[in-house]
């Protein structure tokens, strides 16, 4: 018996036509699942970002977003589907589109569980480790 994979894609989703279903994503995974005060989390930051979402059988599961600068934030996959390439695939549009951008370098700010998933994807960690909501960080760096 073969059993069907799941269909997953990955396309960008602006926020204004989208914010529903990358806010209901992000709320699980940072609000919900991690305890991120709700007023870090909605930092003002998402208009003026590029978003991608990740859906599984047409459900948001996934998004990352892209800032002007190069830095890549706020990726979650809800905890369901993570260990299943989504969040790779989510880091890799970030990646291309800022490359796209013609950006030399991209950053971000990961969460210290997280670090060796960045580093299999380029990343290389810079700097000391730091507190944000109350989660540990390191900030990485991926040069093209």
């Amino acid at each position: 018996m073969k059993l069907e994979r799941p269909v997953i894609v990955v396309r960008a989703a602006p926020w204004s036509e989208d914010a529903a279903a990358l806010s209901a994503v992000r709320r699980r995974v940072f609000i919900d699942e991690q305890a991120v005060p709700e007023d870090l989390e909605w930092d003002g930051e998402d208009e003026g970002a590029r978003h991608w979402l990740a859906l599984v059988d047409d459900a948001p599961v996934g998004t990352v977003r892209l800032r002007s600068g190069g830095h890549i934030g706020r990726m979650a996959v809800l905890r369901e589907h993570r260990q299943s390439g989504i969040g790779s695939q989510l880091l890799c549009a970030a990646i291309e589109a800022a490359r796209g951008e013609g950006l030399s370098d991209v950053h971000l700010h990961a969460q210290v569980h997280a670090l060796a998933f960045y580093a299999r994807h380029g990343f290389v960690a810079e700097g000391e480790e730091f507190m944000d909501a109350g989660i540990p960080h390191r900030e990485m760096w991926l040069r093209f």
